[in-house]
């Protein structure tokens, strides 16, 4: 039996407060042991346009943001009409009354819940983000749960500022009243328990999981959606004993990146496509200079500015082939949120060992969301490994000259930090012999190049073994093996739970290393079943490409999505079931209900047929 849960709907226009009323929300049920996930789908507006807050309450840790609505907040006019007819059966829709009508009938045993704000909340006619917390309060009483967790959250959220909190419990306290009087709460009903979570993001679990890791270098440019790393940073860095520089452009921002590890400090950047398009040369020093660097990629749907507050998986060759040149590179793309808190860990201690440049390529679904974390899985320490890195010296190793980049069998050589006494060496953009002098100041050197590119690229032989490799999820036998990599995880995951419940055979496997590709462990897996369905957030197939480039392995049909906006469960069940029955490459695209996408705008119409009445509402007390 699944575990109940609740799909709560925030929608307004940015500035009306969907995400304060949001978190305010989560952290509530948080206390009271419930789990959360939250996804915001928003315009790049700072005023105006439509926001759209969903959030995924249950006792078990939900792992995407779901496919329905079970109860609505709707902040304005725009919202109650986009967002009412999303409502399931048993469903509620929480919005002003006093302002606010829905323009046509609800779906079947929708309840209607008007809230009179300007008589439960007077304060609202000067602060009308009131109305939020009279709704969160609403809705706290229709989910069944305590108010004194509600008030708990706004005395620790506005500690220093009591008469905020005075005004905040009252109206919350209004909205839980008015609805146990006035309004039938949800059938549903979410069981408080012990377990303690933590509500985080995926960009502040990547900080987090550097700071733990040893980064004592941040430097960025704000560039949405990586500018919440930046943040957190800034505000923790003084307490945290790390060094943090916003500069002025993304090159500025990875030379100084590389330069902070080159003196053998953990440094890390984040950007998204635009400046990691900027960072790409820079990115080959530090390949031909063995310097190790993270650098993060938060990727958002392209190209140019494209889309900046919308979703994509479609940097994989960006990353794949940044920089010209031949040189050794790893790739990670974290699977969760929580994820997000461990690849740091991993990255850092990979670029230190192999001295190599180590890409994470996030997004924007994974590092703008939100989920709860569990407290424990946040009280850790990390292992750190610095490779064969010389902090301190006397003279030169054994009395021989030091060679920087010692040709070994590993093709890793002793890194040592400048200033040691008898370990000078030269470190530049230019080819160079094994002590660092620099192969373009002789006419022609093909024997030393040769090796030298050789040495570089050995590193990849033993790297495997300390990078996460893939693990099937499902029976080994099962007919139609699902592949995703990245932020598709948790929905994928989902979406086979689903299919073998409906009676096909499923099972499921996830890629994290995208570069080098852990080939023995994936040709073994899918050369079992019978059909290979690739998943991922992108028109062109970009992973589905790699892999047959790497293995040879050609999928028999494709689920992609590129329209901005995350998959669903609901998205992938329907297209891997037509992938089953003989189509080979399905385009899923999000639409709500009474879109019209065969218009040219995709705007005009697009509540035909909806407003034929108005439907009658309870009156306003």
């Amino acid at each position: 039996m699944s575990e109940p849960e609740v799909i709560v709907g925030i929608g307004g226009a940015a500035g009306d407060g969907t995400a304060s009323a949001g978190n305010t929300l989560v952290l509530s049920l948080a206390r009271q042991g419930i789990a959360s996930y939250s996804y915001n789908a928003y315009q790049s507006v700072i005023r105006g346009g439509h926001s759209w807050l969903r959030i995924r309450f249950s006792a078990k840790k939900p792992l995407n943001h779901g496919d329905q609505v079970n109860a609505l907040i709707a902040l304005n006019q725009d919202s109650l009409d986009r967002h009412l007819q999303e409502l399931q059966p048993g469903g509620i829709a929480l919005y002003n009354g006093a302002k606010l009508a829905p323009s046509y009938d609800p779906p079947s045993k929708v309840q209607l819940c008007p809230l009179p704000i300007p008589d439960l909340a007077p304060d609202s006619t000067r602060l009308p983000v009131m109305q939020n917390t009279v709704a969160v309060g609403a809705l706290t009483q229709l989910m069944g749960l305590s108010s004194g967790r509600l008030e708990s959250v706004f005395e620790a959220t506005f500690a220093k500022k009591p008469q905020v909190v005075q005004q905040n419990v009252k109206a919350a306290r209004a909205g839980y009243e008015y609805a146990s009087k006035n309004f039938n709460p949800l059938k549903t009903r979410l069981t408080p328990n012990d377990q303690t979570w933590a509500q985080a993001s995926g960009n502040h679990l990547l900080a987090m999981g550097a700071a733990l890791a040893g980064c004592k270098f941040y430097v960025a440019y704000p560039m949405s959606p990586a500018t919440h790393v930046l943040e957190w940073f800034a505000s923790h860095a003084q307490r945290l004993g790390i060094c943090v520089r916003q500069v002025e452009d993304e090159i500025s921002v990875v030379n100084m990146c590389i330069g902070a590890n080159h003196m053998g400090v953990r440094g890390m950047c984040a950007t998204s496509g635009g400046g990691f398009a900027l960072m790409t040369e820079a990115i080959g020093m530090a390949g031909i200079m063995e310097t190790p660097a993270v650098i993060i990629n938060v990727m958002r749907a392209g190209p140019s500015t494209g889309v900046p507050t919308k979703t994509e998986q479609a940097d994989l060759n960006q990353a794949f082939g940044a920089s010209q040149g031949d040189f050794p590179r790893v790739v990670l793309a974290p699977t969760s949120m929580s994820d997000c808190f461990v690849t740091p860990s991993q990255a850092f201690n990979v670029a230190d060992r192999f001295q190599l440049p180590v890409i994470i390529l996030a997004d924007l679904l994974l590092c703008e969301g939100s989920e709860t974390v569990a407290t424990e899985v946040l009280d850790v320490e990390f292992p750190i490994d610095r490779g064969e890195l010389i902090t301190k010296a006397d003279g030169p190793p054994d009395g021989e000259p030091y060679l920087r980049y010692k040709n070994t069998p590993s093709g890793i050589s002793t890194r040592a930090i400048p200033g040691l006494p008898g370990h000078l060496y030269v470190a530049a953009s230019d080819e160079h012999d094994e002590d660092g002098v620099l192969l373009s100041d002789v006419y022609t050197d093909p024997i030393r190049r040769k090796k030298m590119v050789d040495k570089r690229v050995r590193k990849m032989s033993t790297i495997l073994k300390h990078l996460p490799a893939p693990v099937l999820e499902g029976s080994a036998d099962a007919e139609t093996t699902l592949l995703g990599w990245g932020s598709t995880w948790g929905v994928i995951k989902e979406a086979a739970e689903q299919l073998n419940a409906a009676g096909d055979s499923v099972n499921h496997l996830h890629v994290k290393t995208l570069i080098p590709l852990h080939i023995d462990e994936i040709t073994a897996t899918l050369n079992r079943g019978q059909r290979i369905v690739i998943i991922e957030n992108n028109q062109s197939g970009q992973f589905a490409r790699h892999l047959r480039a790497e293995t040879g392995i050609v999928a028999h049909g494709h689920v992609r999505k590129y329209d901005g906006e995350p998959f669903e469960p609901k998205h992938i069940v329907a297209g891997v079931k037509d992938v089953i029955g003989g189509q080979e490459v399905v385009e899923v695209i999000s639409t709500e209900p009474g879109w019209r996408t065969d218009h040219p705008t995709g705007t005009s119409g697009a509540w035909d047929g909806l407003k034929a009445k108005k439907p009658s509402v309870p009156a306003k007390n």
